[in-house]
């Protein structure tokens, strides 16, 4: 049951970090406008990763895509590529998961199979949560890096000072979803452990032998001549020598039949 409740509450945890990450991507205010010195303006601008947007006074609002690429920074292209991995990971790990859980029987699927893919939905989820957080934080650190700059040129009294933008809201909300679906995956993780059946955990192999089982006996090594009986024959401190037929006697005399 335990494990049952652990895969449960990993697919949706998971799943809220996915769509989380959905929807931070998709949103305009990954940067916002400062208005700590200006809190009084007739307009206020924030930006996304896939346009800008400008919001008048009057409420009305203009928003603008970039229709270039190749012009945008490096690293802001590069939020963009994790952000989509981290999506596309996630939604390929939610249908994994889905045919994982140990609630849904499809045909005749082992509790192997389903250990297997529960372990392989939840990397996929923490691969996923990693990329939206490395995304998120990547940008934040554009943010810091462009407003230090902006900051020092205003007290340097530089005229024609560029705006200077803030941390959005959809940054926290990429840093949320990032961080589910990585617990999320976590669980996934827990999960396949209890999911692999008993019997398969600890597999012992026995060997048989082929022929008859055969006893040894082992004893002290002694080194015999040529003129002492067979050991096995002794008894005490003399030996008789065992009886032999008078056939084996002229094939083959002993010592004892010359006296």
């Amino acid at each position: 049951m335990s494990t049952t409740l652990c895969q449960v509450m990993g697919f949706l945890v998971s799943s809220l970090g996915v769509g989380g990450s959905i929807m931070a991507t998709a949103m305009d205010t990954w940067s916002t406008q400062d208005l700590y010195d200006n809190p009084v303006t007739a307009v206020f601008q924030y930006q996304g990763l896939w346009r800008s947007c400008v919001r008048q006074s009057s409420g009305f609002t203009e928003c603008r895509p970039y229709f270039t690429i190749l012009g945008l920074p490096a690293m802001f292209q590069a939020v963009r590529a994790l952000m989509i991995v981290g999506i596309v990971l996630g939604i390929l790990g939610l249908l994994v998961c889905i045919f994982a859980l140990k609630c849904i029987r499809i045909g005749s699927m082992e509790d192997t199979a389903k250990a297997n893919m529960t372990l392989t939905s939840g990397i996929m989820f923490i691969v996923a949560g990693l990329c939206a957080i490395t995304g998120v934080s990547v940008f934040a650190n554009m943010l810091v890096t462009n407003f230090w700059m902006s900051t020092t040129s205003m007290y340097q009294g530089m005229q024609n000072v560029q705006n200077r933008y803030t941390f959005g809201s959809a940054l926290f909300v990429g840093w949320v979803a990032g961080g589910l679906a990585l617990v999320g995956g976590i669980m996934m993780c827990l999960a396949c452990k209890g999911l692999i059946p008993e019997e398969s955990r600890y597999k012992a192999v026995s060997y048989n032998a082929s022929g008859p089982n055969i006893s040894y006996r082992t004893g002290p090594y002694k080194v015999g001549s040529g003129y002492e009986a067979d050991p096995k024959t002794r008894k005490g401190t003399g030996y008789e020598e065992a009886p032999r037929s008078e056939e084996g006697r002229r094939s083959h005399p002993s010592k004892y039949d010359y006296v």
